[in-house]
């Protein structure tokens, strides 16, 4: 949709309502519902404020002290939200209602370089400039529940209490996934409505899990499009009296849900997969790319899996991956080299559904283009079950060890800067230290009367 389109649809009342949008830091949809003539006769030309402190509250909308960014001292000022007109789509889920994301400024024109979609676009300009052009595709996994989200808070989420949508494993079942065809297609249909081209959907590995595919694109479009399935598959579970979680681990005994990430690097024009050699084998440049990836997986983990429970999900055997290794089209490794020719491309295993899909891909780049920069080479390939390479190198095995990894990694702080990393290492040591203070139902059932 072009601002001309949405000035006619305001107009003939087709729209009336304008979702003014950007990331925050756990990827969720953040801005204001503007009504569309205001919309078209100001914000379009100005852009529009909100508070500097969204940046570095918590889940809870709790104000964290410690951020440099925005605090008490400085007052919690504004920022400015400039729309990015290649973004405005019409939501199909919501009545006469269109969305535009936006991005960050401090004043007009200075980026807010801790946001998420400012660090993207930072990472993507470092590509171009040795003439490298990122092109990917999330896939994403989540449960289905048949209770509302009122209802799992009343039943305090209780792993016990809450029912799935689906009683068996349906991994690819076609009769488990039309018993919640209601649901899933109507995610399909609205979404491929709304600018995200889905591809399919299918039954996952756990009872009442799916997984949604829409279509490979450009970095950033990526990005925000899986920002918006996240969002939109909960405002259509709401509207169904269901509910969905990307939990990366909801209960103990099921499979997580992962984010896998397929990513390849195409020349300037986006014309030419430059993974793939003319003779259709594989170039130095995927070598140096998968070779970056890997060397710092460790360091780039906290954006692949950023909350304490992230890392319930690296289980043995799970379809998660434990160690760091590559393997071609095998799905025990946490890279798993697939496709030929054009679609020759790398499926990094490591992120969660719950990853910030802006900071994963940065980070992603990031790492990858040091690779290349490096002319770093990967291990040899790993052939056989990875779960059982014991001297392979183990994803972190908490935040904690996760953000120990990030905090001393150089190659982070050159690509990101001393601010931004100093704010995302107090981001995750805050999630550490939330988690570090509950008491949790597993502790009052283990040592209550045993203890």
């Amino acid at each position: 949709m072009t601002l001309d389109d949405l000035r006619r649809q305001v107009g003939s009342g087709q729209v009336d309502t304008v979702l003014v949008v950007f990331p925050d830091l756990y990827g969720r949809l953040i801005g204001k519902r503007v009504t569309g003539r205001f919309f078209v006769d100001e914000t379009a030309h100005v852009g529009m404020h909100t508070c500097d402190y969204l940046l570095t509250v918590d889940m809870e909308m709790e104000v964290i002290e410690g951020y440099a960014f925005a605090n008490w001292q400085a007052g919690y000022g504004d920022v400015h939200c400039l729309p990015d007109w290649t973004t405005l789509r019409q939501v199909d889920w919501l009545d006469r209602t269109a969305l535009i994301f936006c991005d960050l400024h401090q004043g007009a024109e200075v980026p807010v370089a801790i946001a998420p979609r400012t660090m993207l676009h930072r990472q993507i300009e470092r590509c171009a400039a040795v003439g490298l052009h990122a092109r990917c595709a999330t896939e994403l996994e989540y449960y289905l529940f048949r209770d509302s989200y009122d209802e799992a808070r009343r039943k305090k989420y209780d792993g016990d209490d809450l029912e799935p949508w689906g009683a068996y494993i349906e991994d690819y079942h076609i009769l488990a996934g039309t018993k919640a065809e209601a649901y899933h297609g109507a995610v399909r249909r609205h979404m491929d409505a709304s600018g995200v081209p889905v591809e399919s959907s299918k039954g996952e590995w756990g009872p009442g899990q799916h997984e949604i595919n829409f279509r490979y694109d450009d970095a950033l479009k990526t990005a925000d499009r899986t920002a918006l399935l996240k969002h939109g598959c909960k405002e259509i579970a709401h509207q169904q009296d269901c509910s969905v979680s990307f939990m990366a681990k909801w209960r103990t005994d099921l499979a997580g849900s992962s984010g896998h990430l397929h990513l390849s690097m195409w020349d300037a024009a986006g014309q030419k997969n430059l993974f793939t050699t003319d003779s259709g084998g594989e170039s130095d440049t995927f070598r140096h790319f998968l070779g970056g990836w890997m060397a710092h997986a460790r360091a780039i983990s906290p954006f692949y899996a950023p909350y304490p429970n992230s890392y319930k999900r690296y289980v043995h055997q799970s379809w998660a991956p434990t160690a760091i290794a590559w393997s071609r089209d095998n799905r025990t490794a946490g890279f798993r080299v697939v496709g030929a020719g054009p679609s020759l491309r790398i499926e990094s295993r490591l992120p969660g559904a719950d990853a910030n899909p802006y900071l994963a891909i940065a980070a992603t780049l990031a790492a990858g283009l040091d690779g290349v920069q490096q002319r770093t080479e990967p291990p040899a390939e790993f052939i056989g079950d990875v779960y059982d390479g014991a001297d392979l190198p183990r994803i972190p095995a908490n935040l904690t060890e996760a953000t120990a990894e990030l905090s001393s990694s150089s190659m982070m702080r050159d690509a990101f800067g001393d601010e931004v990393l100093a704010h995302y290492l107090h981001f995750f040591h805050t999630e550490q230290r939330k988690f570090d203070t509950v008491v949790t139902n597993w502790e009052r059932a283990r040592y209550f009367e045993r203890g």
